[in-house]
């Protein structure tokens, strides 16, 4: 369903840009949609996939905070960054929906079958918890969705 998402996700913008109709309700639903597809589900996804130590939580935890404050950022920032545009000309760190690559690459790990003990890169024990270093990815991405050097020019 993550493709699924992505692909509403693009559509409900242009659509609101053709129409030239945008509100704030809009915008926090908009917000409130991504947070879950692109947040909670892929975090979701890898603790299922068996991303589920200590430090896996935590990371995951993280990831999902990374971007809700990525998308709170962007909603309250949207109109200086437009500058009189009917949208913004780049985003500050990489967008919410990019975390459809992690939902690839656990999608990629259980076709290979290559899920619960057996996922990439094994797993760690480090200090009071497990760590699985799979769960980097989710954070690095979070990370790089709060990154505020990181512009990407918006398509």
């Amino acid at each position: 369903m993550a493709p699924a998402a992505f692909i509403f996700d693009v559509l409900d913008g242009r659509v609101a840009r053709r129409r030239h109709t945008h509100s704030a309700l809009g915008r926090e639903l908009d917000s409130l949609a991504d947070v879950i597809s692109f947040g909670v589900a892929p975090a979701a996804l890898g603790f299922a996939a068996g991303l589920r130590g200590a430090w896996d939580w935590l990371a995951l935890i993280y990831f999902v905070c990374c971007g809700v404050s990525r998308l709170a950022r962007y909603n309250v920032t949207a109109e200086t960054l437009a500058q009189g545009a009917d949208k913004v000309a780049y985003f500050e760190g990489t967008p919410i929906p990019t975390s459809v690559l992690l939902t690839g690459v656990l999608a990629f790990a259980a076709w290979k079958g290559r899920l619960g003990p057996d996922l990439y890169w094994g797993m760690w024990s480090a200090g009071w918890g497990e760590l699985h270093p799979l769960v980097l990815l989710f954070v690095l991405s979070g990370t790089l969705m709060i990154s505020k050097t990181l512009r990407i020019p918006k398509l």
